[in-house]
């Protein structure tokens, strides 16, 4: 729920996935098994712009296009990837380029409104979870997907919208992915206040009180922002983080993270939308597998995660060791392993 680091990427990807495929002896599941169907573009008409589409999606306060890329064709199975922040992009799934391709896995590319690929509005009156839902069921309907290949994938915030879309429109769904996501705001709080923040205290000496509440003197926020994104979002030295994910801060929507998170890095703020959300007790609902993703050095307590995993009523848990708020970085290989067979497995 933090902010997330997303990236964009600036090659052309159908070239990139030709050299991949010379390296998979992996064939598809779907009906017609040649590579070159999987990166045409005349199924979809779409040649023209690379996949880039821009979705009218209707409110009550006017219409507004949002950006979206499909990259493949696989009738079997379509991922939608829903972004965290909220307010931030698509980019942090970027490097999907390199694992989904092999595997001949469709995926979409999405920016939610307000997000910096769609329409800005710039209007609190859309900044709800029930609206955000709604856009992806419009979503949805637009792409054609359908209950035999629609898999949805969210992240951090984007995983908050996957489960409460998921509690409302499951019977859309073949397959949900939820990655570093608790399903309670009081329990992140705990657990960031607790374990993340208490840690930090002890190495820099700052006060509690000060990390809770935002108020560190310059140089205390630099030495604990540092730490904090290297350790718990993605455990790299920051000098070493690919050029992408830097350029990614330009892109986020501070204003719509700020009334929804709060401007605080650990936790939700008291006078934040997400402050009392909790979906603990509607968990069980969800029926449609599921693969819940956590990761060690995560700002999300993984064993909430693994509970969360065991109380649906399909569900299963991939844990990254090695892994922090994104673990699509700094755990590629069990991450990316996990999320393509659960993929690969469902009927």
């Amino acid at each position: 729920m933090i902010k997330t680091i997303y990236f964009i990427a600036g090659f052309t990807v159908c070239s990139i996935y030709f050299c991949l495929s010379c390296q998979s002896n992996k064939s598809t599941t779907y009906t017609d098994k040649s590579f070159e169907n999987y990166l045409s573009y005349q199924y979809r008409k779409d040649q023209y712009t690379g996949g880039v589409k821009l979705v009218p999606i209707i409110t009550n306060y006017g219409v507004f296009k949002v950006w979206t890329k499909q990259v493949g064709n696989n009738p079997k199975k379509k991922v939608l990837l829903l972004h965290g922040g909220p307010g931030s992009t698509h980019e942090i799934f970027e490097c999907f380029d390199a694992f989904f391709p092999q595997e001949h896995i469709e995926y979409i590319y999405y920016d939610q409104l307000e997000s910096f690929y769609s329409d800005q509005p710039n209007n609190p009156q859309l900044w709800s979870i029930p609206r955000y839902v709604d856009e992806i069921e419009q979503l949805r309907i637009a792409l054609g997907l359908e209950p035999d290949n629609f898999i949805l994938l969210g992240h951090s915030w984007g995983a908050i919208l996957a489960m409460e879309y998921a509690l409302k429109y499951q019977k859309n769904l073949k397959g949900l992915i939820l990655c570093n996501m608790m399903s309670s705001m009081k329990l992140y709080n705990k657990y960031a206040h607790k374990v993340v923040a208490k840690d930090l205290q002890y190495e820099f000496n700052i006060e509690d009180e000060k990390i809770i509440k935002n108020k560190l003197d310059e140089q205390e926020y630099d030495l604990f922002l540092n730490k904090l994104y290297t350790a718990h979002i993605l455990r790299k030295p920051i000098e070493n983080w690919p050029d992408p994910a830097i350029r990614a801060f330009t892109h986020i929507n501070d204003k719509l993270y700020i009334y929804m998170q709060g401007s605080s890095d650990i936790g939700v703020e008291g006078k934040a939308y997400l402050k009392n959300w909790d979906i603990q007790r509607f968990l069980a609902r969800i029926k449609v597998p599921t693969l819940v993703v956590g990761a060690k050095y995560d700002m999300m307590d993984p064993e909430h995660l693994r509970w969360m995993s065991k109380v649906m009523g399909n569900g299963q848990f991939l844990y990254c060791p090695n892994g922090s708020d994104c673990p699509m970085y700094d755990d590629q290989e069990i991450f990316f392993n996990g999320i393509i067979q659960f993929i690969n497995e469902l009927k």
